[in-house]
């Protein structure tokens, strides 16, 4: 059962706070949203949307995360979760962002879907997601958390818009046919050194895998991906802690590489 309004009105308050003093809040489960309980977890976070989009802020797609069943097993689930992205948490490739914009801020390195058509059924085959794919490119996902020291559950991140923040994508789109999104290798290297290394067989077992459960998912919950919209599929290797001031490049077989850096 979904908690009541006023504690979904005050975790939202709670996690806006946050993001506008700096400073991380405590935990949300137990004294806001009940331990596994999920549906109240996106019901905050489909109320933060709901602020961000009539404050103008415009959504653009979607994140998967949790794809590592080595991750779900930590956070006591058996499927991944998902967020919203906003036109106003992208930046070019190769963009320095500000540090101090992002809570606790990490990065990984996925592989990105750009939707050409809609995705509306609520149940999808891998099929279906290769025929509305357009293209694909390499992305950095920059997570942060407002939860204090990333202590986190399931429904803390869930209800901030699962821990997603601002994502890079690369320049070069790349037919999904070209590459094996399965076997496709990743490294992402700060300051030139390796840091991260993984494939896309640990997304799923496979990115389109992802794609298909959110499909699914989103259209159950009558928020069907369009064509347009831009999804982050989910890690292909560890997520790695930022230093401030350093640069990070993620090189993707078969789809090229995509960098930021961070501002001191």
């Amino acid at each position: 059962m979904t908690i009541g309004k006023d504690k979904i009105d005050e975790a939202v308050r709670l996690l806006r706070d946050a993001q506008e003093t700096r400073t991380p809040c405590a935990p949300l489960r137990e004294r806001l949203l009940p331990v596994g309980d999920v549906a109240s977890a996106y019901a905050v976070q489909r109320a933060m949307t709901q602020d961000a989009v009539a404050a103008g802020r415009r959504i653009v797609g979607a994140k998967i995360g949790l794809t590592n069943p080595a991750v779900q097993r930590q956070l006591g689930v058996d499927q991944p979760d998902f967020g919203v992205l906003f036109a106003d948490m992208a930046a070019w490739d190769g963009a320095e962002v500000d540090v101090t914009r992002i809570l606790q801020p990490k990065v990984e390195a996925e592989v990105a879907f750009v939707l050409g058509g809609d995705l509306p059924h609520q149940q999808v085959t891998v099929a279906d997601v290769i025929r509305a794919t357009d293209h694909l490119l390499p992305a950095i996902e920059i997570v942060g958390s407002r939860i204090a020291n990333w202590d986190i559950s399931i429904v803390d991140t869930v209800a901030d818009n699962a821990s997603s923040a601002m994502f890079v994508l690369g320049n070069r789109p790349v037919p999904l046919p070209s590459v094996d999104l399965r076997l496709c290798g990743m490294v992402l290297e700060h300051e030139g050194e390796p840091v991260s290394v993984g494939a896309g067989a640990a997304c799923l077992g496979n990115p389109l895998h992802a794609v298909a459960w959110l499909a699914e998912t989103m259209a159950q919950a009558g928020t069907p991906l369009r064509t347009g919209d831009v999804i982050l599929s989910g890690a292909l290797g560890p997520m790695v802690p930022v230093t401030p001031g350093a640069a990070y490049e993620a090189r993707i077989s078969g789809l090229g590489s995509v960098r930021t850096r961070f501002t001191p």
